[in-house]
């Protein structure tokens, strides 16, 4: 258990979804078995998970697991997901290109799709920024809207607090149909006020969150989130690279447009504008200041530690 480590792109992360609790685990485990095996990497290779790997990986009987996979069979192959590109242009895809369940074998065999395959690979020996967390941090959970609240923030755990998320947007991201929890109460009850529960009582995370309005109308959430003193399996070895070490704050591997987009996040121009002189170029106009700060960044990232760099990135 202690290498299963979900690692996946940030774009991919805060797709908007709406894949049900066996489905959530059945993609976990895809990711994980792909990226330790190889099997899956391309979309021609088919990935088996069985039963028992997946009784195993969730503490649960061979009869739930073996129930899970019939149920993820009979729906995953229609799960869509929808994200924004480098060219901020929307993508709409699929998890799966194809789906059988192996009877005999009490298993299912999948093939990953190229958006999902190309969102959880390594490029140039260089990952893409991305979240990763330990299965067992979710493995216990018992709602999909947990699991999905739990990938959302644990990649804000350095910053400690997350930008508004805008409700509508961030209702899909959970993966809340149009139709459900209309109510802003029913939605805090069912859904939110049940995911920030049990990620504070069964993962490394200690979240809250307060409510944003325009007027008396709630139009986002912004969350706080801290890591608990002695969190369950999060030793750095368990994980490989910490968030502390020196690859996430360079930048290494990006070209002159994503280091455009880092720059013009509005995150890193608050957290970074007392860098420049109101009566500079870079104070003065915004060429100027993606001039400045793309320039530093590639002279000397190590001055940037707010939070990871690629972390920009996503916004």
């Amino acid at each position: 258990m202690s290498k299963d480590v979900v690692v996946k792109s940030n774009r991919l992360n805060v797709a908007t979804q709406n894949l049900s609790l066996s489905e959530v685990r059945i993609m976990q485990l895809a990711i994980i078995d792909a990226r330790e095996t190889g099997t899956g990497l391309s979309t021609d290779k088919p990935l088996v998970i069985s039963s028992t790997r997946y009784a195993e990986a969730f503490n649960v009987t061979r009869q739930t697991a073996y129930e899970a996979i019939l149920d993820a069979e009979k729906n995953l192959f229609e799960r869509r997901f929808s994200f924004l590109d480098t060219d901020d242009r929307m993508v709409k895809s699929r998890w799966v290109q194809r789906v059988k369940y192996l009877d005999d074998e009490s298993s299912i065999e999948v093939i990953l799709t190229y958006d999902v395959v190309n969102e959880i690979t390594r490029i140039d020996g260089y990952e893409q920024f991305f979240t990763k967390y330990l299965l067992a941090q979710t493995a216990s959970m018992k709602s999909a809207y947990s699991v999905r609240l739990y990938e959302l923030l644990v990649q804000w755990k350095t910053a400690k607090n997350t930008p508004l998320l805008q409700l509508d947007c961030f209702r899909e991201q959970l993966g809340v149909d149009d139709t459900e929890y209309k109510l802003m109460s029913d939605f805090k009850k069912r859904v939110l006020n049940v995911a920030v529960d049990e990620i504070n009582e069964k993962t490394d995370l200690k979240v809250s969150y307060e409510q944003v309005k325009k007027g008396r109308t709630i139009t986002g959430f912004k969350f706080k989130v801290l890591t608990k003193d002695n969190p369950k399996d999060t030793k750095q070895d368990d994980i490989g690279r910490d968030v502390d070490t020196a690859d996430m704050f360079t930048v290494e591997g990006l070209n002159d447009k994503q280091l455009g987009r880092i720059v013009r996040n509005p995150a890193f121009m608050a957290e970074y504008n007392h860098l420049v002189s109101p009566t500079s170029p870079a104070g003065q106009s915004q060429q100027g200041w993606e001039f400045e700060m793309i320039n530093r960044l590639k002279k000397d990232a190590s001055q940037f530690k707010k939070r990871p760099i690629r972390d920009y990135l996503e916004y």
